[in-house]
């Protein structure tokens, strides 16, 4: 849920400034805003914990490290996606079908009890998968589609 703390005070932060700057809150540029910053930041830790995320691929997809770094240029591409009132749309239900189908990955860390940070097995299991990745989750599919597409 540490996570959720940056997609929180981006869209706080941003929605102070507009309401300071353009005199309005625009809860549209704010919402999405926070979830872009969210989804790129998640985007380039592929790259920082690429060995500890590789490690969450399910064995029978082969070039696991393509995979981690495809993901995360996916990831940085959909944030800047969503910042683009044109293909905005498009990119929110593609990021909503991109966070269902992770999901499996993260379904299979938590069985394997991985740490992505060290790259071993002493992650929290299926406790974090209950108690902390499946409310993500919901929120991560909720607040994209209300954002990026119910107020398109």
């Amino acid at each position: 849920m540490k996570l959720l703390t940056i997609l929180f005070v981006t869209f706080v932060l941003a929605l102070a400034g507009t309401k300071i700057f353009q005199g309005d809150w625009n809860f549209l540029f704010s919402g999405n805003l926070g979830m872009a910053v969210f989804i790129i930041f998640t985007g380039f830790s592929h790259f920082k914990f690429q060995k500890g995320m590789a490690m969450m691929i399910p064995e029978f997809i082969p070039a696991k490290l393509f995979w981690v770094y495809f993901t995360g240029i996916l990831e940085i591409a959909a944030g800047i996606g969503l910042m683009m009132p044109s293909i905005r749309e498009l990119t929110a239900v593609l990021l909503i079908i991109f966070y269902v189908l992770v999901f499996i990955a993260n379904i299979n860390s938590s069985k394997k009890n991985i740490n992505i940070f060290k790259a071993d097995f002493t992650g929290p299991g299926m406790d974090y998968l209950y108690k902390e990745r499946i409310p993500m989750q919901i929120i991560l599919i909720a607040w994209t589609w209300y954002f990026g597409i119910y107020q398109n």
